[in-house]
């Protein structure tokens, strides 16, 4: 078996997996195989505010008790610990960026698909100061107040600082949720000696001042990994882990401004960028068609595999689909359309001075290459240089931007394997054999 023909078997296997990928997640595919019911798993999908609506949220820092040499160190910090509150409660397209004005530290944080408003507020706006209280003596003569209760508890000294993190398992006996815990070395020895001092008591866990959970202490914990339980149902168990993991914000934050962004006008807008995108690939395949003949309607197969791969290389990768990702999307469809006409012109110079079809075509992809890859690569520079991936302050920091520099990126990573490999391989199968049939008519006259 050839290497042309190999290949083929592999872009077609390549195409068939990628378009189950690309299906829409409300296709169904479930069939029956051997008498049993099988269903394919589905993809989906993401996509960010400008498409399916959510939350954006202004929030204000107060740097009035930080030197002004910390403040932007502490603007960073809030920064991060947002972004694993909101990481931690699911929202993983979510976009978080600073803003300095003056005296004035801002960030903006946009939630793509939020439902519970209330909730994403709470874990993006609260300080969270978590620390450990035990029960005191005199809880015994306060238990006719609840109020009176906890405030008899006494703290420790073990504050959220000590927590290295927090997570949710499941107990193997009764298979419900659990918190573990796990300390670092110095909450790992504070905690041991409080749980071997302070056995059948119990330790409550307070954020902002309020209990969260008051478990008891069963036997001395000297490893520094602890578990709660309590009958937490799973979504109070993520919550309360959530809440435990998200540490506090270095500096107090409030409010500014909360909107609500819906949907309507995200997919008016996807809608009408498809629309137009449809349009324009179906102009260049026409053009592709009536100007290169055989050639163009294989370069056009080429585009239809290059859009079912990168629509699937979007799910399996996680990336989050906005408007301006789209557009570069579209842009690395004319990108490949390009590098095949590099090719097929340089083929025609090849042809002109006399040599034979397969080898004007094998020149033809040889030494156009040098001018795609000199364009592709200057193009995959600039998709780097928007995409920031190393977070330089110097350079762009918008999410929408990067979105944009990550989709170009993975279209022209797609473009050149569709552009080269596949035409190509296309090319040697079906237009070789066809040509070599005219050059035996030609000879038989």
């Amino acid at each position: 078996m050839s290497n042309s023909i190999r290949t083929f078997f592999l872009i077609i296997f390549l195409t068939i997996v990628a378009s189950f990928i690309a299906l829409p997640k409300k296709v169904p595919l479930n069939f029956t195989f051997w008498g049993r019911e099988v269903t394919v798993p589905t993809f989906e999908l993401k996509q960010g505010l400008d498409i399916q609506g959510g939350m954006q949220v202004v929030l204000q820092a107060d740097m009035s008790q930080l030197p002004e040499a910390d403040r932007a160190t502490a603007l960073i910090s809030a920064q991060e610990i947002i972004s694993r509150r909101i990481n931690l409660y699911g929202i993983n397209e979510s976009v978080i960026q600073t803003s300095q004005y003056g005296n004035r530290y801002r960030l903006l944080v946009e939630l793509p698909g939020v439902q519970d408003t209330d909730e994403a507020l709470r874990l993006v706006g609260t300080t969270a100061e978590l620390d450990f209280r035990l029960e005191s003596q005199d809880s015994v003569t306060a238990t006719q107040s609840a109020v009176a209760y906890l405030n008899t508890f006494q703290p420790t000294g073990l504050t959220g600082q000590q927590l290295k993190r927090a997570g949710v398992q499941f107990d193997p006996e009764t298979n419900e949720p659990v918190i573990s815990l796990e300390f670092n070395p110095e909450g790992t020895e504070l905690f041991a000696k409080l749980t071997t001092d302070n056995t059948n008591k119990v330790m409550a866990i307070f954020i902002d001042g309020y209990p969260v959970a008051l478990p008891k202490i069963n036997t001395p914990i000297l490893n520094g990994q602890a578990v709660l339980t309590g009958g937490f149902t799973l979504d109070q168990a993520k919550q309360l882990a959530v809440q435990l993991n998200a540490g506090a914000l270095p500096v107090p934050i409030t409010i500014l401004e909360q909107r609500t962004i819906g949907a309507s006008l995200g997919q008016e807008s996807v809608q009408r960028s498809l629309r137009a995108g449809a349009i324009g690939v179906g102009l260049v395949i026409f053009f592709m068609i009536a100007y290169y003949g055989w050639q163009g309607a294989l370069a056009a197969l080429a585009l239809v595999i290059y859009a079912i791969l990168t629509v699937a290389a979007y799910k399996v990768i996680g990336v989050t689909l906005t408007l301006p990702g789209i557009a570069g999307l579209l842009l690395s469809i004319g990108m490949a359309v390009d590098s095949t006409i590099l090719v097929f012109e340089r083929m025609k110079e090849e042809l002109r001075v006399g040599r034979p079809f397969n080898q004007a075509m094998e020149l033809g992809f040889g030494r156009a290459w040098s001018s795609i890859k000199d364009a592709n690569l200057a193009t995959i520079m600039t998709a780097l240089i928007l995409i920031n991936p190393l977070n330089f302050p110097f350079l762009n920091t918008s999410g929408l931007v990067r979105g944009f520099g990550i989709t170009l990126l993975i279209g022209i990573g797609i473009s050149l394997f569709t552009g080269i490999v596949v035409t190509r391989t296309l090319m040697r199968l079906f237009l070789k054999e066809k040509n070599q049939k005219m050059s035996k008519e030609k000879t038989n006259v």
